[in-house]
């Protein structure tokens, strides 16, 4: 009796009908494209596992081959498109079986392995690999579904464990090939160069030289970006993999070079370590995070060749770590006034002081150094502040002092250095200028060799040759700009200039352009730090500068305070103040005086002025002692402003304003330099009255009071004219033009009479205006209601008058 062997495929009653009436899907996955290309042997098996679901009773039509998550690892760190397709539609119910090489295609995260399990078990899906069919269904199938999922698992940790053991043998003898950044190349065999081409280098080493003398990664970037600087870039991948590409360049750029130790010689891994929950899905090597440089796993000096030594490496990172702002650092220099930002430090905390700037007079930003640490963190009182330019300019002025003996040496040596830093820069454009000159060439020859019928090849040469002597022309004429803008070498009117700025040094300092940045500089690489404490809350200040190499200097200088009390002189200022207001000094004397003594105001002005003398007494509470007999006499019916003023009850400005008015006549003295006011008592009765007017009485129109009164016909009179035209008298005050006009007509009117025909109006531009208007009594019994009608105007209230239209 003879029997064929069974197939791990015939699983007998696992597969029914309503199994194959769903879909067969054939799931096919490699773990990256390496794999793809190279082990093509497994892929073509998962492939024909079509023919396995054939053999299992599925048609054709209802195979499904899912294979988008080619290249695509299974760990779960990464999404797999494929993935999320089979789940699905194992989810939608549409699968009846899902057939892997092995189950360790399907999933290695046992989470979304076991999401799978979960959802065929609810669906009725059957799992099928090499070795048989499995219903998760069934307890006994998903124990060994289980099984096999856990074991998957654990061998991806093997594999991890092994692949990383032998790269970090490999690392530690620095043979492990990591990417290498711009600037060196690998040959072959293996061996790590620097990158051949000679531009490539020099803008490597310019970008180290800047950040030397610079000190920022923003100053760097603007010199290069001024110059039009491009770093070469050797590309990774692609089709052009190897070829130089020329790119702008940027911070990310220039920070990753400065801290990059391959620029040192030094091989270092494990720079960076991954950060799942920074990773993006979508992007498999993101969420890398930098560690610290005690947590690197390999550190190899001399690996590499240099650009810098270790030492300058070392260096750079210390001043990058300090250029970033943080509490107890300096920080980067910026273009602000205070030059001793990130120096200055709390003489009573011990805390660094930050900058705090506002706009003064001109809208100049005025720096001022705060300690408000504790007030910022726990809500308590700020420890002390003062006014930046008074600590600046003592600072400075012993700085000054400091370099007055090495001037020639720093004059010759910033002449050595801007000449060196031109001839770096013009080196590179002298470069660009022979890559642009060999690409047009090559262009050229190329052209010269295609053979003139190929018309399609030819016109396209043709094309890049005209390209690469345009950009060969451009390129020249940026360079001759350049050069007029900043020669190679200097000349000898420029080297005298420096030398006779380098014997005034003060010059140099305070020149305009000489900006902050640069006194900034030049202030931390002589000092370390500068402690300031003020004494008590007086205008005193006790400053310590700690010089680079330990040396100190401790000195006094004196800040603006907000009020009087605050100054420590003060008893002395009131005594001075009382001495020569009882002399009879005038306020200009006595400002003159005070300053001759070296005493000044709180808010530290260069001197006392008389409005300052004036606010200083004041506050003092002094007043200046009259002594008539001291001014001259005055001639009959003649006031001082200020005994008028007292004697009408008045201010003595208002009154001083009638004068330059011309309401009050009055001059000035020209001994007491003090204004005198004539006035009678009839003149002395007018001024009171004027004063004791209400504001806006004399604007009042008579016929406002009395409404009734005023547009009466046939009244004779009205009192309140009477009043008004005597207040005016009195006050002095003319008549307008139009007011005239008007008293003229009326007197006119009255000395003609009704009876000679004459009418009485006014012009105006729609019509007659008749009958009584401010003043005067012009008759009305000529008037006619029929022909004059009563109008009233909406625009002053109470006024009706008659008018009649003009033809």
């Amino acid at each position: 009796m003879s029997a064929r062997a069974g197939l791990p495929w015939e699983a007998g009653s696992k597969i029914q009908e309503r199994h194959r009436d769903r879909l067969a899907v054939v799931y096919v996955r490699q773990s990256t494209l390496v794999q793809v290309v190279r082990h093509g042997e497994s892929t073509r098996l998962q492939y024909g596992l079509a023919t396995r679901a054939e053999d299992l009773g599925w048609e054709p039509s209802r195979i499904l081959v899912i294979d988008e998550d080619l290249g695509h690892s299974a760990s779960g760190a990464v999404a797999r498109p494929g993935f999320q397709r089979l789940v699905s539609e194992v989810g939608l119910d549409h699968v009846g079986i899902v057939l892997g090489i092995e189950m360790s295609r399907l999933a290695r995260s046992g989470r979304e392995w076991h999401q799978l399990l979960e959802l065929c078990a609810l669906s009725g899906t059957l799992l099928g690999d090499m070795d048989a069919v499995y219903d998760p269904a069934a307890h006994n199938d998903r124990l060994l579904l289980g099984l096999k999922g856990t074991i998957s698992e654990a061998e991806l940790y093997l594999i991890r464990q092994r692949m990383l053991g032998g790269r970090m043998a490999k690392a530690g003898r620095g043979e492990l090939a990591v990417p290498l950044p711009a600037g060196f190349v690998r040959r072959p065999s293996g061996e790590v160069v620097l990158d051949p081409d000679e531009q490539v280098r020099s803008v490597i080493a310019l970008i180290f030289s800047l950040f030397d003398r610079i000190g920022t990664v923003g100053g760097v970037l603007a010199h290069l970006a001024d110059n039009r600087i491009q770093v070469g870039i050797r590309l990774r991948q692609g089709p052009d993999q190897g070829e130089l590409e020329w790119r702008r360049p940027s911070r990310a750029m220039v920070q990753n070079m400065l801290r990059n130790p391959a620029y040192a010689g030094i091989y270092a891994y494990g720079r960076s370590a991954g950060d799942p929950r920074r990773r993006k899905p979508e992007r498999p090597y993101s969420g890398r995070t930098r560690v610290e440089r005690e947590q690197w796993q390999v550190f190899l000096p001399g690996i590499y060749p240099s650009y810098i030594s270790a030492e300058q490496y070392e260096a750079n990172m210390r001043r990058m770590d300090a250029n970033r702002s943080r509490a107890q650092g300096m920080g980067a220099v910026r273009d602000g006034p205070a030059l001793l930002a990130g120096l200055v430090r709390c003489g009573r905390c011990g805390r660094k002081m930050t900058v705090r700037y506002q706009r003064g007079p001109g809208g100049v930003l005025q720096p001022s150094y705060v300690c408000g640490m504790a007030a910022s963190t726990w809500a308590d009182d700020r420890c002390q502040q003062l006014s930046g330019p008074c600590v600046d300019e003592y600072v400075s002025a012993l700085v000054l002092q400091a370099m007055a003996p090495a001037a020639l040496e720093i004059s010759l040596a910033a002449a050595e250095q801007e000449e060196q830093r031109r001839a770096e820069t013009d080196r590179i454009w002298r470069q660009r200028l022979e890559r642009a000159g060999y690409a047009a060439d090559r262009a050229r020859r190329q052209y010269q060799l295609a053979e003139p019928e190929n018309r399609l090849v030819v016109r396209q040469l043709e094309k890049d040759w005209n390209e690469a002597m345009a950009e060969r022309q451009r390129l020249g004429e940026d360079y001759d700009r350049h050069l007029a803008a900043r020669p190679r070498a200097l000349t000898a009117a420029e080297r005298d200039r420096i030398r006779a700025l380098a014997a005034d040094l003060p010059a140099v300092w305070n020149a305009p352009t000489t900006t902050s940045a640069d006194r900034k500089q030049l202030l931390r690489h002589l000092i370390e730090e500068v402690t300031v404490t003020v004494i008590g809350d007086t205008e005193n200040v006790d400053v310590e500068v700690t010089w680079a190499g330990g040396h100190r200097t401790t000195g006094r200088v004196i800040r603006p305070v907000a009020t009087l009390a605050q100054l420590s002189y003060l008893p002395r200022l009131r005594q001075r103040a009382e001495e020569l207001l009882a002399a009879g000094a005038t306020t200009a004397q006595i400002a003159d005086a005070l300053d001759a003594e070296g005493l000044r105001p709180p808010k530290r002005t260069p001197v006392f002025t008389k409005n300052g003398v004036h606010d200083l007494l004041s506050a003092l509470g002094l007043q200046r002692s009259r002594n008539p007999s001291r001014r001259p006499e005055l001639g009959e019916h003649e006031w001082w402003l200020r005994d008028l003023a007292e004697h009408l009850g008045m201010s003595k400005i208002t009154l001083d304003a009638w004068v330059r008015r011309g309401w009050a006549d009055g001059y000035l003295h020209p001994e007491a330099r003090l204004i005198v006011v004539r006035a009678d008592p009839a003149e002395t009765e007018r001024l009171r009255v004027l004063h004791e007017t209400p504001r806006g009485a004399r604007m009042r129109r008579p016929w406002q009071q009395n409404q009734e009164a005023s547009t009466r016909s046939g009244t004779e009179g009205n009192p309140d004219d009477n009043d008004r035209t005597r207040l005016r008298q009195q006050s002095g005050f003319t008549l307008s033009r139009s007011k005239r006009r008007r008293n003229a007509c009326q007197h006119r009117s009255a000395s003609t009479g009704p009876a000679s025909g004459r009418e009485v109006h006014s012009h105006t531009g729609f019509g007659a205006v008749m009958g009584q208007v401010i003043d005067g009594e012009p008759d009305e019994s000529a008037l006619d209601d029929r022909e004059c009608p009563l109008v009233a105007f909406p625009g002053a209230a109470g006024l009706q008058l008659r008018v009649r239209p003009v033809p």
